[in-house]
């Protein structure tokens, strides 16, 4: 079971400062299970792990099958939410070699939709030319533009490469259940396709098929990607005393550093499969909570790779900020250091030694050395690195976000300031009905 460590913490918050709080987080649960919070009609991931049943497993992977039985490659269209977090768990399960070792077992997963680069999407298309491809259309609204950009893209070419009665089989749109137009153009076309709850916004539906079919068609076990989050689900409810439920203590000790002017969380890994689950980190954190001019700014590093760029600002830099590490404590394989005649480098010392064992000890010397340096530390640490363990990372991070945005006094579930880029966006790409603002902005910039 995932396991939280605060005592790095300590020279900034103590353990009691954080107790602090326990019955401002019991106000918090009860305000998620009773539903009075702002933004409540968004509350359908609080319990969605404990819903999902064996036999939608089985229409997902289903499903999944015949895209890995009919496809060589598989994009993903979406952005946000609805593609982050299958991102992030497909690159933390696979070989990081993936495109260079594919055993021809599972279709390569690429993603697109989330972003408008000419060169990105032309390479992506010219690269599928000669593939047997479909595609999974992630969008409630079916009209976000940097998705349905490229959902246009791709579905004109899967069609005109495969014909449309393939296309139709290897096309799966996963949208509302009665409107938009991703959810009328998967009737009209007669698409597979599954629905993305009303209640459950795209930061956290890795647990709806919007996560959970990717990462059944990259291969992985969706079954225990859920009974991780079910597991976790369980280990942070509202009834879990505050001393022993990792996500209160998470939100408790977030909230103290951010009221003892820690105003930057920097999320730290050292294994390279985890950079993609703190991007879902940061957007989930970010969207959430940065708002009402509050909020901890969500950052994230890569170790040890950014020890020898970020290092030294986290180092001496600015005392703003606070550390959470993510620590995975048992590799999946094994690797022993070699031994040198010559030793030039002089790290025969290091030899017999576990690649891991080294790394380790890379996470504890820097751990030392941050704290000394006056960084706080918090720690979540996971057996391995597997779909059950990031079943119940998820879940974790979701719940604690939830929590803390109780504890800001935010709506954690609404994200009004990303409307202001679309609406300049339309108004300059001249889009009917934005003809007053494309007027105010042309007087704006002269």
């Amino acid at each position: 079971m995932l396991k939280l460590d605060l005592t790095k913490a300590a020279a900034v918050v103590s353990a009691a400062e954080v107790a602090a709080y326990e019955s401002r987080i019991a106000a918090a649960q009860k305000a998620l299970e009773e539903g009075t919070c702002a933004g409540n009609d968004f509350l359908g991931w609080l319990h969605l792990p404990s819903s999902i049943t064996p036999e939608f497993i089985a229409e997902i992977k289903a499903t999944a099958e015949v895209l890995r039985k009919e496809c060589d490659a598989v994009v993903v269209a979406g952005i946000g939410g609805s593609y982050l977090g299958a991102k992030a768990v497909i690159e933390a399960l696979q070989n990081s070699f993936q495109w260079l070792v594919n055993d021809g077992k599972n279709p390569t997963i690429l993603f697109a939709g989330n972003n408008i680069g000419e060169d990105y999407l032309f390479e992506l298309t010219q690269y599928l030319s000669d593939k047997r491809f479909g595609v999974i259309n992630i969008s409630k609204s079916g009209t976000t533009t940097e998705t349905a950009l490229a959902f246009r893209l791709l579905k004109k070419q899967c069609e005109q490469q495969r014909g449309k009665d393939v296309a139709r089989k290897v096309i799966v749109a996963i949208t509302d259940a009665k409107r938009g137009a991703a959810r009328t153009c998967a009737d009209k076309e007669g698409y597979k396709s599954f629905i993305i709850p009303d209640n459950v916004g795209g930061r956290f539906s890795v647990l709806t098929p919007v996560g959970l079919l990717p990462i059944a068609v990259a291969g992985f076990d969706i079954a225990q990607l859920v009974k991780g989050a079910q597991d976790m689900e369980q280990a942070t409810a509202a009834t879990v005393p505050f001393a022993e439920n990792p996500a209160a203590q998470y939100a408790a000790a977030r909230y103290a550093l951010y009221t003892a002017g820690k105003k930057i969380e920097i999320l730290v890994n050292y294994q390279p499969k985890l950079h993609y689950i703190s991007e879902w980190w940061k957007q989930l954190f970010g969207e959430s909570e940065g708002k009402d001019g509050k909020g901890i700014y969500p950052a994230s590093v890569d170790f040890t790779t950014d020890l020898h760029s970020m290092g030294q600002w986290i180092q001496q830099g600015e005392r703003t900020i606070f550390e959470t590490v993510i620590s995975v404590e048992q590799p999946e394989h094994e690797l022993l250091f070699p031994s040198d005649e010559e030793n030039l480098d002089g790290l025969n010392f290091l030899a017999g030694k576990r690649v891991d064992e080294v790394n380790k000890m890379a996470e504890l010397g820097t751990q030392i050395a941050h704290v000394d340096g006056g960084v706080p530390n918090l720690r979540i640490s996971i057996s391995r690195l597997d779909a059950y363990h990031l079943g119940q990372l998820i879940y974790f991070f979701e719940r604690a976000c939830g929590l803390h945005c109780q504890l800001l006094d935010v709506n954690a579930f609404n994200q009004p300031g990303v409307e202001a880029y679309k609406k300049n966006m339309f108004a300059l790409l001249g889009k009917p009905g934005y003809e007053k603002e494309t007027e105010e902005i042309r007087k704006r910039l002269g």
